[in-house]
């Protein structure tokens, strides 16, 4: 059973509120026509591509002939599988940050939307044990008020098809310790040593808790460090596949 989510982490008023704005018109986020739904139908053929071909272990574009990326056929990857909806680019990017920085929470279910769309999630999420939003630290917590990769799982169950059974989201399985240093512009060896020991499973967890397939969900996958740490962390208390789905894949440099 999913622990009650604490006062001071539940969204206020306004926010519950904009969750609730999804179906007002507003300007489509690319070519800022009015009145539009989040993205028009025009923009959306041109700008999203879910037919694309991404490695099925990091969710890198891939050419047409490959199945697996070569950094995945080298080094073998902590998750099992991961897809992603999209690469961390125009327009979509701007829909992160929206949602990320700027409360508007309603972005959620847009992303969700475009996840549930993407060949393979639906099967992901069925596979899954128990769904796992990547956590924030504390601190973090307090100052936004809200976990992003909680609002997206959470969403993605709510908009499934009918009659779908969907695992549990558990949002307190996971705990984030530190506040990890930025990120940006660092390489994965370098994300990695910044993650390690960043993150703990709940006290007094068990491994059948987490089931045979436990699924991360986070909004953006950069390097995969963090869905690697916590995909190690897991495999340690023997976990046999880790899986996730992220909205968007940052490109790999030269895509």
């Amino acid at each position: 059973m999913t622990a009650a989510t604490p006062d001071k982490h539940r969204p206020s008023l306004w926010q519950r509120a904009a969750q609730l704005l999804n179906h007002v018109p507003s300007q489509c986020l690319v070519c800022r026509s009015w009145p539009s739904d989040w993205i028009c139908g025009p923009c959306a053929q041109v700008c999203w591509q879910p037919d694309l071909r991404r490695c099925s272990r990091c969710a890198l574009p891939l050419p047409a002939s490959s199945q697996v990326c070569a950094g995945c056929l080298r080094d073998t990857p902590l998750l099992q599988r991961c897809h992603a909806a999209v690469d961390y680019s125009p327009p979509w990017d701007g829909m992160v940050l929206r949602l990320k920085f700027h409360q508007q929470l309603a972005w959620a279910n847009r992303m969700a939307q475009l996840l549930l769309r993407t060949p393979g999630v639906l099967e992901s999420l069925q596979q899954a044990s128990v769904i796992l939003p990547i956590p924030l630290s504390a601190a973090r917590m307090r100052e936004r008020g809200y976990n992003q990769a909680l609002l997206l799982a959470k969403a993605l169950c709510r908009q499934g098809p009918a009659g779908l059974r969907l695992a549990a989201v558990a949002p307190r399985y996971l705990e984030r310790l530190v506040d990890t240093p930025a990120q940006t512009g660092l390489d994965r060896a370098a994300r990695l040593r910044n993650l390690r020991h960043a993150f703990a499973l709940r006290p007094g967890l068990q491994a059948r808790d987490l089931g045979k397939c436990p699924l991360l969900i986070d909004d953006v996958m950069t390097t995969g460090a963090t869905l690697g740490a916590v995909a190690q962390l897991l495999q340690a208390q023997g976990v046999p596949a880790v899986q996730a789905l992220v909205f968007a894949r940052t490109p790999a440099p030269g895509q």
